[in-house]
């Protein structure tokens, strides 16, 4: 193995750039950080068998230094040809919910790259992937015997995402395979230029896009695409030999119908574009049968550079393709009926269409939306259930639709603001049907809903009765146990009245149960072992209080073990946050935490510093709010500041904290937000701001929930900038950022400048460049390194 040494690039206000080997933060958070997480349960429908995945907690800074393009806004390792920053498993297991044993599966390679794990429609078998140092390759597990083989050799294309599905029967997948005659890579960095990249928009039209990263850059980018984005479809029996099913393409994906006899698959074409992603390029959408015969063009797209401006603009063309769950062969798609514009006044955005094999009759209409459609739950011939939003009001619709009588008018069940926690009425349950997918379950008259049950007393979970022929509802179970926080997963047997429930403390691992609904019996299902056991004995409390303007806020705060107030003194305090946006005060001051929810201390989070002598707050509320012609950013930092007093004062008046002494931080908008607190206050003493935007004119399209670009509310992006400010601020601030940062918007560019603009005047910042990390941090020595970095921040300016 080849060694590799890295050395991080600090930039100082104080001191000037200089080169640093990875550090580790000290013991207790070191600890804690590196802890070994429990396995991922994965159980069948029924939850009569299940599988277990484990993973190690963080990639190596090796893992990320294999080698990497970024192509139309994918990220591809060419040698493996898999997602250069998935997430792998190293181990997976047998587990028998009934007696919680775990078997050892027998036929695996050692040290095992796991990925795209998926049962099998029978549920007796699971396929998954094992990336090798030169490929990847599709296995089976046979659940029953805990065995698993080989079905392909190390060559299959995992670029586009999982390379393989389920024939509706389970006798074998339809897999991506790497073409037999593969033109070579070009080494862009090598090849010397034959001339300029030209970009042009002769024709005048309008393409107000975000800032995407990633994307193809020149001609040789567009073949090397091309090259990791083509492959051949092959047919691979569990028995006998596999066999070509269709030639080389760029195949974006591939979908049974669901009984088996149809494929609808969907191929990239060019042009491609230096402007959007690959999820934007003209697509192809084409019904074979399972014999891979041509049977039905349903649409071939067309590149889309030039939406209307707007979250809610779509595209023209045909979109939202999938097969009715509940009949044979019927293929359903959507198309807009307001020109993809939100700004076109119409009684109805969007129509839903539908045509059934053989294909040949005229695609009819099945219903039409007055919000943009967002999707369906199918039940059977003369039940469904379709969804419809509103992002600019915050809307969402369901209305329940009879399939078979679209002269029918749809009968509506509920209309509410979907920002607003209290008023979820819960989702409808489903059940396997023939096809083994799921549809609507109907009892007789009857359907079932789950919910979370949030109210200003808490969370407490439910089922409900729906009556569909009187529209009335009763409550069949509602958990009432204040002590443990349950929350319902989803029935595994409704005949049995049994569900698979999750409870947890604040001091209690998370474990799963099944709960019989007729005998009140809770059987525990899994028994994870709690890896976080030095917050055992933290104080958790979840905070509730007023802004300024009445408004109510939550958040939670951590205070040490054993920690006296009479004792131990007022603390210092770190503040972690992330903006939201609201049109509404109601949804804004819903309380979503829980005092008995155990606290999972993630890579980025706060909790860490609890151990530390710290008073933590975390979750903070940050609600923006814009009522009615106002946007929520019209007032973002005068609502940006009162959210932070008010919760500083909250914390100060319990008498724990010393508010000279309080830092605030966050990630990605979080820091923006950050940047923004110390520009517009005198409220901290030092902040944390990782992986942020702080010049909004680089975003000039509209950013996070903004849909205005620039030039329509420049003041609006001037003021909401901290690099446009960086003259008025003079609080300590540490930079973290990814050198590979693919987010939109943040690119590692705008860290470097905004450091630039604040050592020019004048003011305290250091800048820490990860090497080779995303927007989220992957490797373990960078996270590491991180907690150390902010550790060292914190009590050089918060401990005297």
């Amino acid at each position: 193995m080849k060694q590799l040494v890295f050395t991080l690039v600090i930039l100082s206000g104080i001191s000037g750039i200089h080169a640093q080997n990875y550090q580790l933060p000290p013991s207790p958070i070191a600890e804690l950080a590196d802890a070994d997480l429990p396995p991922s349960l994965i159980l069948n429908d029924d939850a009569t068998a299940g599988i277990l995945l484990y993973r190690s907690g963080y990639k190596s800074i090796e893992d990320l230094s294999e080698t990497e393009m970024r192509l139309g806004g994918l990220r591809i390792n060419p040698k493996t040809n898999i997602s250069s920053r998935i997430n792998y498993s190293k181990k997976i297991s047998v587990f028998d919910p009934a007696t919680g044993s775990e078997r050892e599966v027998l036929g695996l390679p050692a040290n095992p790259r796991i990925a795209n794990v998926q049962w099998s429609p029978n549920q007796a078998l699971v396929s998954f992937t094992i990336t090798g140092s030169k490929g990847v390759g599709l296995w089976v597990l046979d659940v029953k015997e805990a065995k698993a083989r080989r079905l392909t050799p190390d060559d299959l294309n995992a670029n586009m995402g999982n390379p393989a599905r389920w024939m509706r029967n389970s006798s074998g997948l339809l897999v991506n395979r790497l073409p037999a005659k593969r033109p070579n890579i070009i080494n862009t960095e090598e090849r010397i230029p034959t001339g300029p990249v030209i970009s042009e928009n002769i024709a005048g039209n309008e393409a107000q896009n975000r800032t995407y990263q990633d994307l193809l850059k020149n001609p040789d980018d567009e073949i090397n695409f091309e090259i990791l984005a083509t492959s051949e479809i092959w047919s691979v029996p569990l028995k006998g030999k596999m066999k070509i099913w269709r030639e080389a393409a760029m195949y974006r994906s591939i979908s049974f119908s669901p009984d088996g006899e149809f494929v609808l698959v969907a191929t990239i074409q060019r042009p491609f574009s230096y402007i959007v992603p690959y999820s934007r390029f003209p697509t192809h959408h084409i019904v074979y049968s399972k014999n891979a015969k041509e049977i039905f063009v349903a649409q071939k797209g067309g590149l889309q550079e030039t939406l209307p401006k707007g979250f809610m603009a779509t595209t023209t063309e045909r979109r939202a393709f999938q097969w009715r769950s509940d009949h044979p062969a019927t293929l359903v798609w959507v198309e807009a009926l307001d020109e993809g514009d939100p700004k076109m006044e119409v009684e109805f955005r969007d129509a839903v269409y539908q045509t059934s094999a053989p294909f040949s009759d005229r695609p009819y209409q099945l219903f039409s939306t007055s919000l943009r459609f967002n999707s369906i739950t199918w039940g059977n011939d003369s039940i469904a259930m379709v969804y419809e939003y509103w992002w600019n009001t915050r809307m969402t619709r369901s209305l329940f639709f009879n399939p078979s009588n679209p002269a029918k008018e749809p009968r509506l069940f509920v209309e509410r603001n979907y920002q607003d926690p209290y008023t979820d009425p819960g989702s409808f349950i489903t059940a396997r049907n023939e096809y083994g997918l799921s549809v609507l379950e109907l009892s007789s008259d009857t359907l079932f809903l789950i919910g979370e049950g949030l109210s200003e007393s808490g969370k407490n979970p439910f089922v409900d009765r729906y009556v569909f022929s009187t529209g009335n509802t009763d409550r069949w179970f509602q958990v009432d146990d204040t002590t443990m926080l349950e929350s319902i997963v989803r029935f595994t047997q409704r005949e049995k009245a049994e569900l698979l429930v999750r409870r947890e403390s604040s001091s209690t691992f998370p474990n799963y149960y099944i709960r019989n609904l007729n005998t009140g019996e809770l059987r525990q299902v899994s028994a994870f072992q709690n890896p976080f056991e030095a917050f055992k004995n933290v104080n958790k409390t979840v905070l509730s209080y007023e802004r300024a303007d009445g408004l109510p806020l939550t958040a939670t705060l951590y205070l040490p073990a054993d920690y006296d107030s009479l004792r131990d003194g007022k603390l210092p305090m770190i503040m972690w946050a992330y903006p939201r946006e609201y049109k509404d005060r109601a949804s804004a001051s819903r309380k979503t935490a829980q005092d008995n929810q155990f606290s999972f201390p993630y890579y980025g989070s706060p909790i860490y510093w609890v151990t530390r002598g710290y008073a933590v707050l975390d979750n903070t509320a940050f609600p923006i709010i814009g009522e009615g012609d106002e946007e929520p950013n019209d007032s973002f930092v005068e609502q940006l500041v009162g959210n932070a007093k008010a919760a500083i004062d909250v914390v100060a008046a319990m008498g724990c904290i010393d508010r000279r002494r309080v830092a605030v931080g966050g990630h990605s908008y979080g820091a923006f937000m950050t940047a923004n607190l110390l520009t517009h206050s005198d409220l901290f003493a030092a902040g944390i701001a990782r992986s942020g935007a702080y010049n909004r004119t680089l975003t000039p399209f509209g950013f996070q929930s903004e849909q205005r670009n620039y030039w329509e509310a420049p003041e609006v992006y001037h003021t909401m900038s901290p690099f446009s400010n960086a003259h008025k601020m003079k609080t300590p601030l540490l930079l973290i950022h990814g050198e590979a940062d693919n987010n939109a918007g943040t690119y590692p560019m705008q860290s470097e400048r905004y450091f630039n603009a604040l050592k020019g005047h004048g003011a305290p910042v250091r800048l820490v460049m990860l090497p080779l990390e995303s927007h989220g941090y992957a490797a373990r020595e960078s996270i590491m390194h991180m907690l150390w970095e902010q550790d060292r921040w914190l009590e050089l300016y918060l401990k005297p």
